[in-house]
């Protein structure tokens, strides 16, 4: 079936539907050659029409393993090339298959690496994608669907869980966190606790965690709970990765602003200003500290992003409260940044008296 992706700027591009379902989201783009199963699972793409700037999609199916949530939380998916026959010993199924049984909207066979320059240039903007005999009004009325901004709301877990372990006791707010981070955690021994993102802070406290972990999510830090990470700075050794970085600098008295196109991929070179060394991260997310908001805080920049200068990590100056903007267990490196969760782990380790 023919389709369109239609941007609010009246920008069209023609392709193919993978399936007959509407979309309408913002849209924007992920740079990675890689990894495109755990982007339709990253919650952090909650409401959001994600455009892939590799042009070759699919080649090695899908597998339970790399699902990162309990579903598939993003609004579309805008494909160059879709292949229908991946070859991978891994490969479960084919992501045409996979998008199907989901109901997942897709568009392929579009010139994406136009897209992508349409939105560098213009900013990221609502868009939808609508078969080719959509008509005018539903077009109109698909654009002007208002955004929805209870997303963390949407991909939080429901209801409390535990994953047991044998060592530090992590109190882990889902804003949308992905499954990686939680298994970097275990790997590391921890015994955890997963609360959802509305949790009161002394609810999070009555369980007597060593330590407090802010996880990712999506859409505009200030629509999430910043007064519960405020409440909980100075009780416990804090750790938060990006929604969770940014929660802990409003949290602190700073402020965010939106990115005009946002930084997802997994080729993000950052900076560790402590050492000099230069990590490739993988990355996702719209939002960003502004840097005068810090001038006055009791925090020092850790991490910066090689390419514009932003703030990729913080390091409160004597509490013991970190965060970076990027994702370590991502693993892009492949293993670079897990020292972050070392870190993590000394903070923990020395909150307990070991």
């Amino acid at each position: 079936m023919i389709g369109k992706l239609i941007l609010e700027d009246g920008s069209v591009f023609q392709g193919m539907l993978a399936s007959g379902t509407k979309a309408v989201g913002e849209v924007v783009f992920n740079t990675g050659m890689t990894g495109y199963q755990e982007i339709l699972t990253d919650p952090s793409y909650c409401g959001q029409i994600v455009t892939l700037t590799y042009p070759l999609i699919g080649n090695y199916g899908v597998a339970e393993l790399f699902e990162q949530a309990r579903q598939s939380f993003v609004r579309g998916f805008v494909i160059s090339e879709l292949c229908g026959k991946p070859s991978n010993w891994q490969a479960e199924d084919s992501l045409v298959a996979y998008l199907q049984a989901r109901n997942i909207p897709c568009i392929y066979g579009v010139d994406t690496r136009a897209i992508t320059r349409r939105i560098r240039s213009h900013g990221t903007m609502k868009g939808i994608i609508v078969p080719a005999t959509a008509t005018e009004s539903e077009i109109t009325e698909l654009l002007a669907t208002p955004p929805f901004l209870e997303v963390v709301k949407e991909v939080t877990t429901p209801e409390v869980y535990r994953i047991p372990g044998e060592g530090a006791h992590v109190a882990v707010l889902d804003f949308g966190i992905k499954r990686n981070i939680l298994n970097s955690m275990a790997k590391a021994g921890c015994n955890i606790t997963v609360f959802p993102a509305d949790t009161p802070a002394e609810e999070v406290l009555a369980v007597n965690p060593d330590g407090i972990f802010l996880s990712n999510g999506p859409g505009d830090p200030k629509d999430a709970p910043v007064n519960t990470v405020r409440q909980l700075i100075g009780q416990r050794p804090i750790f938060g990765i990006c929604l969770g970085h940014q929660l802990l600098a409003l949290a602190l008295g700073g402020n965010t602003y939106k990115l005009k196109f946002g930084h997802r991929g997994s080729n993000h070179p950052v900076k560790d200003l402590a050492t000099g060394r230069v990590y490739i991260t993988s990355q996702n997310h719209g939002y960003a500290i502004e840097e005068q908001s810090l001038a006055k805080l009791d925090v020092t920049v850790t991490h910066r992003a090689v390419n514009d200068g932003t703030i990729e990590g913080l390091r409160h100056n004597h509490l013991p409260v970190f965060s970076v903007q990027y994702h370590p267990e991502a693993a892009p490196g492949p293993d670079d940044s897990t020292y972050m969760f070392e870190e993590f782990m000394k903070l923990l380790s020395k909150a307990r008296g070991n």
